[in-house]
């Protein structure tokens, strides 16, 4: 048996704890349970009921607490889902698993139908996966789990073989979906960004007519009630996007809704600079990703900051100009280190301003202005707080400087996942779990932010190595 495989069977045989064992009762050992209950065998399922497959940004997220407590299973997660990248690079927001029946979820793969619809895009055929895309922040997953045990990664060839993976991921969102010709990545569909059923999508939507009610059926409200969901007439749209780009055998450019996001920009650009750690480590010297980080951080700025607002806003790429809607999603950019001073600052008080309340009216920022005509405390990324974007937010607020106020949101964030059961996401005044509960994103995050671990950019300007 080579060392490899020796290193491999080691700690597959065994728990990999690096440090002292947890109480049994402990939001350490709460969170790991939950991670451990929704384990596929190579991958980690959102909720084993209302999310039964494996997810892209979830999977990201996932990975990155699970370093703590397993790299090698943080390993594989990532390499589970990068093996079912298409050909053209886009890595699919979703990886079904053939063990699920169809009728557990929809869109399911009858759906999708990957290995037909989007056989000139390079769909595989072993695998059935959705055609769209999430954000990407993979490769700042795959930096940190290796840092997590270089050894093992190193052992494993872990960044040799995900790096080339993760590079063709970045060139199809950064040439296939620079629809507004500003260099900047575009979203084809709400879901694509993660923040599913958004205020700021309503306008782009209304362009959309919907798929009838009758031609499809939705799993989602099996498991969670309808007022904290999209509506129907919301569904019909998403419908009706996800089967044009089908029809269309997933050829980018051709649909009504073109958005460029705040969010999923900043996540390609952080993880624009671990790959240039990556690089790094594998001994190229990754100057051309800093050098294409930092335009595109000034691309960021030009195309969707809004002095006005004191946040980013979204860009309608098919009506021209920005979305006036403020979601969680422009308080993102906080989290790229060489944000210019005065922007950082002002997002930094945007956050804990009215519209967000964070640290005064509310504990976890809301996905969607407190103070807007169509926030709901409770329905789906309207209002609610999630544990991904608060984990975001409280990055960022370290990596400005932010110390105590980080360390607020820290505590306000571990406090709020083990009373609720690590739910879906909470309603931002109460904290009362929404969604479902023992959701692995929550778990995740809560096991990073009960670790101390060297960040990825500090407040300087970020690590260059």
């Amino acid at each position: 048996m080579d060392r490899t495989a020796q290193l491999t069977a080691r700690r597959a045989d065994r728990d990999i704890a690096y440090d002292p064992p947890p109480a049994a009762d402990s939001p350490h050992a709460g969170a790991a349970r939950v991670l451990e209950e929704n384990w596929t065998g190579t991958s980690t399922v959102p909720s084993r009921g209302l999310y039964p497959h494996q997810w892209s940004w979830d999977s990201a997220f996932i990975a990155i607490g699970l370093r703590h407590v397993s790299p090698l299973r943080a390993q594989t997660e990532l390499e589970t889902l990068l093996d079912a990248q298409w050909g053209d690079g886009r890595v699919p927001h979703i990886v079904f698993n053939p063990s699920v029946p169809l009728d557990a979820y929809f869109p399911s793969p009858d759906f999708w139908r990957s290995s037909t619809a989007g056989r000139a895009a390079g769909a595989p055929r072993t695998v059935q996966t959705s055609g769209i895309v999430q954000p990407p922040v993979h490769a700042l997953a795959a930096w940190l789990v290796h840092r997590a045990d270089p050894g093992l990664s190193r052992a494993r060839g872990f960044l040799t073989r995900v790096y080339p993976r993760l590079a063709a991921w970045h060139r199809y969102l950064l040439h296939r979906r620079d629809l507004g010709g500003a260099g900047l990545a575009s979203v084809v569909h709400p879901w694509e960004q993660g923040m599913d059923n958004s205020p700021c999508w309503d306008a782009p939507l209304r362009r959309v007519p919907p798929a009838p009610t009758r031609s499809f059926r939705r799993a989602d409200l099996d498991h969670g009630a309808a007022e904290d969901r999209p509506t129907d007439l919301d569904y019909g749209r998403y419908v009706r996007l996800a089967t044009d780009y089908r029809d269309g055998e997933y050829a980018d450019g051709q649909g009504l809704f073109a958005v460029e996001d705040p969010a999923f920009n900043a996540l390609l650009i952080a993880s624009e600079h671990a790959l240039a750690g990556i690089a790094r480590e594998l001994g190229a010297t990754g100057t051309a990703r800093h050098a294409r980080a930092e335009r595109l951080t000034a691309a960021l700025i030009d195309r969707m900051w809004d002095p006005a607002s004191g946040m980013f806003l979204c860009h309608d790429v098919r009506a021209g100009g920005l979305i006036p809607e403020r979601g969680v999603s422009g308080l993102i950019p906080l989290l790229l280190p060489t944000l210019p001073r005065d922007i950082a600052a002002t997002l930094v008080g945007t956050a804990h301003g009215p519209h967000f309340g964070l640290g005064r009216t509310t504990r976890l920022a809301p996905s969607y202005d407190l103070l807007g005509e169509a926030f709901d405390p409770h329905r789906y990324w309207r209002g609610p707080a999630w544990f991904n974007t608060g984990w975001l937010l409280e990055r960022g607020l370290r990596t400005h400087g932010e110390r105590d106020r980080a360390e607020a949101l820290r505590e306000a964030m571990l406090d709020l996942a083990v009373a609720s059961d690590f739910a879906e996401y909470v309603d931002p005044y109460t904290g009362k779990a929404c969604g479902t509960t023992r959701f692995s994103w929550t778990a995740a995050l809560t096991l990073d932010l009960l670790h101390d671990f060297e960040e990825l950019m500090d407040s300087k300007g970020g690590n260059r190595g």
